[in-house]
Formats: C-alpha cells, sequence, structure tokens
C-alpha cells in the first residue's frame, strides 16, 4: 500500500517563491493561488499577504485571467457565455472581471463556433427523428452553454427546422 504524500510546509519566503513559480506558469486565480498557499501550511494572514504582493508585482491579476479564461474556453473548447460565466463565477471572480473577460469574445467566431460545434454534433447523433433529433442538439449546445436565441437561428440555418419532417 502506498504512503500518502508527505506534506511540505514552507515558511513564507520559501512560499512566495514557489507561489510566484506556480502563477509565473499560467495565469491563475486568487482563490487557487490561496487554497495552494494553505496547502503550503501558512496562514490566513501570512496568505493574504503574499496574495496581495502577487497582485502588486502584477503576477496575479484577476482581470487579466478572465481574459485568458474567456479566450481558451471559447476558441479551443468552444464554450458559450453561459457556461464561461458560470465557471468563472465558481471561481470567485468578480463581475467587473468576468464582463471584462467577455469582451474577448468576437460574436462572427462565437456564432461559427456554435455552427461547427453544431454540425459535429449533427454528424455524430443517431437520432432518426427530426423533432428528437432537434431537441437532442439543442440540449447539447445548452449544456455547452450556449444562449437559447443563437440555437435556435442556428438550427434553422442549418435547415434543421421543427416542422422539417420531409427527411
Amino acid at each position: 500500500m502506498m504512503q500518502p504524500a508527505k506534506k511540505n510546509f514552507y515558511t513564507p519566503a520559501e512560499a512566495l517563491q514557489k507561489i510566484a513559480a506556480f502563477c509565473a506558469y499560467q495565469e491563475r486565480n486568487q482563490k487557487e493561488v490561496e487554497s495552494k498557499l494553505r496547502e503550503y501550511g501558512l496562514d490566513e494572514d501570512e496568505a493574504g499577504e503574499i496574495i496581495i504582493r502577487l497582485s502588486r508585482e502584477k503576477m496575479l491579476d484577476e482581470e487579466r485571467y478572465a481574459k485568458s479564461f474567456v479566450r481558451g474556453h471559447y476558441r479551443h473548447k468552444k464554450w458559450g457565455r453561459r457556461r464561461i460565466v458560470q465557471e468563472l463565477k465558481q471561481k470567485g471572480i468578480s463581475d467587473y472581471c468576468i464582463k471584462s473577460g467577455l469582451k474577448e469574445i468576437d460574436g462572427d467566431e462565437y456564432y461559427q463556433n456554435l455552427v461547427d460545434v453544431l454540425e459535429k454534433k449533427d454528424r455524430l447523433e443517431k437520432e432518426k427523428n427530426p423533432r428528437a433529433r432537434r431537441q437532442k442538439i439543442q440540449i447539447f449546445l445548452m449544456n455547452k452553454g450556449y444562449e437559447q436565441d443563437l440555437i435556435k437561428l442556428a438550427l434553422d440555418d442549418l435547415g434543421k427546422a421543427p416542422e422539417d419532417d420531409s427527411e
């Protein structure tokens, strides 16, 4: 049986070095950094001081984090706005930073993502009944975080009208 990993505790100076490298590797948010510092055995005050210092030195920036998160998740994972907002809220990002992050979304590219995801799902969907098929695709796209009105628009553009029983 494996031994549980021994917890490492660091002095605030050591923790600062480690957490600076953690932040340098990729954008982080305050919640992630705080929980990492707690794992390092720092108390709330010590963790708070390090977070303030990282923010001052621009190594920790919630607005920059939100923008980076939005870009990555709408470009690569092809998520919709609703899912992105929900995820950022769960990460404790402020409404201001979320709004700022959402400005990274290009409307045309966003709609094209929706169409791409829809077409891929349409190719893979096994449901034969047109009405049930449309509904399944719609639910899938809503789970990806796309807005109802855009989904309807894209389905109509693709010729997946609910009345279209000619297939």
